[in-house]
C-alpha cells in the first residue's frame, strides 16, 4: 500500500495544518497538496519538505487533480469563508456549489479513496457527498465533532487541572450550535469524572459552553482555527490508514432509524474500508432526544438548500 494522502485546499490554513500534523505521524508515505493557488501549494510543500531532516516522515509535493490518483484518503479542506453581512445559508450555498465541482474531480482521479470532508458546513457537505454524488456511504466521512471533542476534553482538563489526554469524553450530533455533549460518559483514567475531588458540575458546563463557541472565538481572535483541526484530521486519517478500528465521532450518512436523512456524528468505528460500524447504544434517553433535535436542525438546513433557486 502506498499510504498516500491528498489534501484539497492544501495551501490554506486548515489544509497546511493537516499536512504538518500528518508529517509528524508515521502512517502515510506521501502527501499531495492540491489548491487553486498553485504556487502557494508549492510553497507549503517546499516548506514542509525542508523539515524532513528533523522528523523524517512522508514525501510532500504539490500537484493538480491528476496527482490525487492512487490516494488512500482524500481530505477536502477547500471552501469559502463567511463574508461580512452574509448569512450562514448564503455561505452554505456558495460552499455547496464549490464542493460539487471539486468532488467530481476527486472522484474521477481516485474513485476508491476514502473521502474525508473537513470544509464547513461539514455535516451538510458530508450528506451531499454520500447521498447525491455517488460516493459510497462507507467511503464518505466528515470530520464532524472530532474537533469539538478534542476541544471539550482540553477545556475540561484546563478547568479541572487534569491531563486532557486521559479524559474520555464525546461531543456528538451537529458540528454546530446543536452539538450534544455526552455528559454520562465522561471518564478520567477509566473512572467517572464525577468521582474526582476536583469535579464540579459548573466547570463541566462551562467547558461545554466554551467548546460550543470555540470556533467563533478562534475566528474573532486569529481569523480561524488551524492547528487543532489539523490534529483532528490526523486522528481520522491514521485510523483509516492503520486499519485500527478506532471509534471516533465522525459525521456519516444515516439513512434509517431515529436519525435518518442526515449526516452527523455518532461513535463510529473506522478502518481501511472507511466506516466499519456506528453505535449509540450507551447514550441516555436525554442525550438521544437531544440528538434527534440536532438531526432536525440539519434536516431543515438541507431542506432550505433544496428549496433555494
Amino acid at each position: 500500500m502506498s499510504q498516500k494522502v491528498s489534501i484539497i485546499g492544501g495551501a490554506g490554513r486548515v489544509g497546511s495544518s493537516a499536512a504538518y500534523a500528518l508529517q509528524l505521524g508515521r502512517s502515510c508515505a506521501e502527501i499531495v497538496l492540491v489548491d487553486a493557488a498553485g504556487e502557494a501549494a508549492q510553497g507549503e510543500a517546499l516548506d514542509l519538505t525542508h523539515g524532513r531532516a528533523a522528523v523524517g516522515g512522508p514525501q510532500i509535493r504539490a500537484g493538480d487533480y491528476s496527482a490525487v490518483a492512487g490516494s488512500e484518503v482524500v481530505v477536502v479542506t477547500a471552501g469559502s469563508r463567511r463574508k461580512p453581512d452574509e448569512s450562514r445559508l448564503q455561505l452554505t450555498e456558495r460552499n455547496v456549489a464549490l464542493f460539487r465541482q471539486l468532488i467530481r474531480s476527486v472522484q474521477a482521479a481516485a474513485p476508491e479513496a476514502i473521502l474525508l470532508v473537513v470544509t464547513n458546513p461539514v455535516d451538510v457537505l458530508t450528506y451531499l457527498a454520500a447521498s447525491e454524488l455517488g460516493w459510497p456511504p462507507k467511503q464518505t466521512i466528515g470530520l464532524g465533532t472530532v474537533l469539538d471533542t478534542l476541544r471539550f476534553r482540553s477545556l475540561l482538563g484546563a478547568r479541572l487541572n487534569l491531563d486532557a489526554s486521559r479524559i474520555e469524553a464525546l461531543i456528538l450530533g451537529e458540528h454546530g450550535d446543536s452539538m450534544v455533549p455526552v455528559f454520562s460518559g465522561i471518564r478520567y483514567l477509566g473512572q467517572p469524572l464525577s468521582s474526582l475531588p476536583s469535579y464540579s458540575d459548573k466547570a463541566v458546563q462551562e467547558a461545554f459552553e466554551a467548546t460550543r463557541t470555540a470556533g467563533a472565538e478562534c475566528l474573532r481572535l486569529k481569523g480561524g482555527a488551524g492547528y487543532a483541526v489539523g490534529l483532528a484530521v490526523r486522528q481520522v486519517v491514521e485510523a483509516v490508514l492503520d486499519d485500527s478500528g478506532a471509534m471516533l465521532p465522525v459525521s456519516t450518512l444515516h439513512q434509517n432509524g431515529l436519525f435518518g436523512g442526515v449526516a452527523f456524528s455518532l461513535p463510529t468505528r473506522l478502518g481501511r474500508a472507511g466506516v466499519l460500524g456506528v453505535s449509540h447504544d450507551d447514550l441516555t434517553d436525554t442525550e438521544r432526544r437531544a440528538l434527534q433535535v440536532s438531526a432536525g436542525v440539519l434536516r431543515k438546513t438541507i431542506a432550505r438548500l433544496n428549496a433555494a433557486p
